[in-house]
């Protein structure tokens, strides 16, 4: 039961951040990001954006979307996220060059799986740095104004947060990935428009995996698709509502010293309402909350989402 567990409780989707955890993909981004990411609101320069999210869960589920078998499925976390963002003007082709800086922090963890947690461990703390250059394209413009934008994004996540073999759940993932994405925007009209955030993810080998897992000298967490999409309308000249969901699909095995191990993939989806209010041009907020459903290997919960954007 220990090693069952310790490959399928945790790794519940932290926004941008990697958390390495008992599920064997890292964090990812699962509704981080919402309205209007195809673009940067306003033009080149820095932008600081701070994330808080909160994410709780009772439902721990195998591979057949089923409870497991313990007295109690709880997880509760919360994390703050910092990220530095700088659009540059180096052109390239109809697109200009920036970098994304972003840097996790778990502030809060806890987790009862009625067994006075002898079956899981954990802790909090600072987690992996994620780099990304990125070109933003033009925008595509109509006669009342942008009409499609979008922008290309390299990412990666370094392996330079906490991590203890000895604990189940770590800030840190003691493992690089390679997590490139495609986002755009499109204007239907002036006030309602439509989003999409579309991720690849590989995963590079852990060379001390958590001595729960068993004998093994390396682990490698299969490859995934993941994405945000939102659909939004702007009720007045500063405020936006709208729908936002996530998906996550495990699309090759997860592999223990090089051997594909079956019955580990992972997948979720989520939906639930959203809000943008524009103070400025330069600061914006956003609040997204989202449900998950038709779960496999991970947590089925809720988050919620808020995030505040400045451009200096």
């Amino acid at each position: 039961m220990k090693k069952r567990l310790s490959t399928c409780l945790f790794t519940a989707g932290l926004a941008g951040a990697p958390l390495a955890g008992a599920y064997d993909l890292p964090a990812l981004n699962l509704g981080l990001t919402s309205f209007m990411d195809g673009g940067l609101p306003a033009g080149g320069g820095w932008y600081l954006q701070q994330y808080f999210q909160n994410y709780s869960a009772n439902h721990l589920r195998d591979q057949d979307g089923k409870d497991l078998g313990l007295p109690k499925h709880e997880i509760d976390y919360q994390l703050w996220l910092t990220q530095l963002s700088y659009l540059s003007d180096l052109r390239l082709g109809n697109g200009s060059l920036g970098l994304n800086m972003v840097l996790p922090v778990l502030t809060r963890m806890k987790v009862d799986d009625g067994l006075d947690n002898l079956a899981l461990k954990g802790q909090g703390g600072v987690g992996d740095l994620l780099i990304g250059p990125f070109i933003q394209f033009d925008p595509v413009m109509g006669p009342d104004g942008p009409r499609f934008v979008q922008r290309i994004e390299l990412q990666v996540n370094l392996p330079t947060g906490e991590y203890d073999r000895d604990r189940d759940i770590n800030p840190g993932n003691n493992a690089w990935s390679f997590n490139p994405y495609w986002a755009a925007t499109y204007w239907f009209t002036p006030k309602w428009t439509a989003s999409v955030r579309a991720h690849y993810l590989y995963n590079g080998k852990n060379d001390e995996p958590v001595r729960s897992l068993g004998d093994i000298d390396d682990v490698q967490a299969g490859q995934a698709l993941h994405a945000n999409f939102t659909t939004e309308y702007a009720v007045t000249e500063h405020l936006r509502l709208g729908i936002n969901g996530y998906w996550l699909k495990q699309i090759s095995d997860t592999r223990f010293d090089g051997h594909d191990v079956a019955g580990r993939r992972e997948k979720v989806w989520a939906i639930g309402p959203g809000v943008m209010y524009s103070f400025s041009p330069h600061d914006h907020l956003f609040a997204n909350a989202y449900f998950e459903q038709d779960v496999e290997n991970r947590p089925e919960g809720s988050r919620l989402q808020v995030r505040y954007v400045h451009h200096f």
